[in-house]
């Protein structure tokens, strides 16, 4: 059942979805499910749209009664920010072009040439906007309902909750406002809580000289979503934007059309408005853009090449360390001394783990020349990566030794891969560990980032 600050009778997300923006609210654009990286969490949880702190509690199903937290370790992304340097510059180049060149007389564009300034700048680089504190404060608040005995006032006085985040700026202010929706929703005001900043969890991936090297200062390891770029299908959809502005076909170029992209999200993510900007692109169209973003996050975050997930060794093993320590310490009749892990990083962060421990792995790779049949497809970062994505480990103790571990992303069960019993989705700790025994036992960070050998596509 869904629990908020009202009762809600509809709990399935696609049907909300779809209720809500073809039911004709205009605040929502037609596009926002194919925002990918630059998308709002309540596209992936559209109830969350009528009622921000509804919980689905009905998605945590141990297998008996008795079962009871123990511990939760929770991997989050910052939330909603300003665009980076770079993208500002992109956006104000395309805004240039339309102003000096555009010659269609449609009113959304009107409405950009006479009403819309150009209020992005260089300097917000990146840093959390207002609804990127909301985001947080509001999650903060439905882990306590999710998990009210492991997120509760009493394991937050007593100092076992901790907070991790990394060091920029969004992240920070992110983990900041997730403690305020705590002490906020208890009325905490004679207290104070420290976080600690660690970039060797939060951002390994700027200290692992293998991915470095070979993968994010490697032209060659984007090969594919170049190729895509200047494929036919990103070709088509520069043609309609130039079509659609009235503008000579050599000014879109495939930068421009992701500029153009770029601007309808973040103008829907940060100020919840249906920009005019969103008119230059139809549903295709932005299925199109998703997937370049998709093939990008792919070869260089993702299952492109083994180094990208290995990367996520350290985290890897800090987040089973902790859970090891839980159990322990409750087969020893011990209280579990944290019993919430809050860490706070990037997508950069998330999503390398995710694929080091098997999730949303597709038959095929995605490739600049299988789009078409990859519509499917389950590696959708529109799905996995909203900004304050979350990914979420809890123990449950179910007496007589029968420790279970459920993984959420975004407030959802997951399956682990390897894993098919009847208790995919809780299963047993030990079973658990003994799918990832080769990592558990290797996936050594120095190893792996520090000793270099040819990387390999997967």
């Amino acid at each position: 059942m869904l629990l908020g600050l009202s009762q809600m009778s509809n709990t399935d997300g696609t049907n909300t979805w779809t209720r809500i923006t073809k039911g004709g609210n205009p605040n929502i654009p037609h596009i926002a499910k194919y925002f990918s990286t630059k998308g709002r969490y309540e596209e992936v949880n559209p109830h969350l749209i009528e009622d921000i702190l509804a919980v689905n509690i009905s998605v945590l199903q141990p297998p008996s009664p008795q079962c009871r937290q123990i511990h939760m370790t929770a991997i989050i992304r910052h939330g909603t920010r300003y665009p980076t340097s770079k993208n500002a510059r992109k956006m104000q180049k395309l805004y240039d072009v339309v102003k000096s060149d555009a010659k269609a007389q449609h009113g959304w564009l009107q409405e950009i040439l006479t009403r819309w300034t150009m209020w992005y700048t260089e300097d917000m680089d990146g840093r959390l906007v207002q609804k990127g504190v909301e985001d947080l404060r509001h999650l903060a608040v439905r882990f306590s309902k999710l998990f009210p005995s492991l997120i509760s006032q009493e394991n937050l006085r007593g100092g076992r909750i901790t907070f991790i985040t990394s060091s920029k700026h969004r992240c920070v202010n992110s983990t900041l406002s997730f403690k305020a929706g705590l002490t906020h929703l208890w009325g905490i005001k004679d207290m104070e809580f420290d976080h600690a900043v660690n970039d060797a969890l939060m951002r390994f991936f700027e200290q692992c000289s293998r991915f470095v090297e070979e993968v994010d200062n490697n032209p060659s390891a984007m090969t594919e979503t170049d190729k895509f770029k200047q494929g036919s299908e990103m070709k088509r959809v520069q043609q309609k934007i130039a079509d659609r502005l009235e503008v000579p076909y050599n000014l879109i170029t495939d930068d421009m059309a992701e500029a153009a992209f770029y601007l309808c999200a973040y103008e829907f993510a940060i100020k919840t408005e249906n920009s005019p900007w969103c008119r230059l692109f139809d549903e295709a169209d932005a299925q199109v853009m998703e997937y370049a973003n998709d093939l990008k996050q792919f070869w260089k975050r993702g299952y492109g090449f083994d180094i990208n997930s290995k990367a996520s060794c350290v985290l890897f093993h800090d987040v089973f360390t902790r859970l090891e320590k839980a159990v322990t310490e409750i087969k020893s009749g011990q209280q579990v001394s944290e019993a919430v892990t809050i860490q706070v990083g990037h997508a950069e962060t998330l999503l390398p783990l995710l694929t080091l421990l098997g999730f949303f792995k597709d038959s095929d790779a995605l490739r600049s020349a299988n789009f078409a049949s990859q519509s499917q497809r389950s590696f959708r970062t529109s799905l996995m990566l909203p900004y304050a994505a979350n990914f979420v480990l809890v123990l449950y103790d179910c007496g007589g030794g029968d420790i279970r571990l459920q993984p959420l992303l975004n407030e959802k069960p997951v399956t682990f891969s390897d894993l098919t019993d009847q208790q995919a989705s809780m299963p047993l700790y030990e079973h658990v560990k003994e799918s990832y025994r080769n990592l558990l036992q290797g996936c050594d960070f120095e190893t792996e980032c520090h000793s270099f050998k040819t990387n390999t596509e997967v």
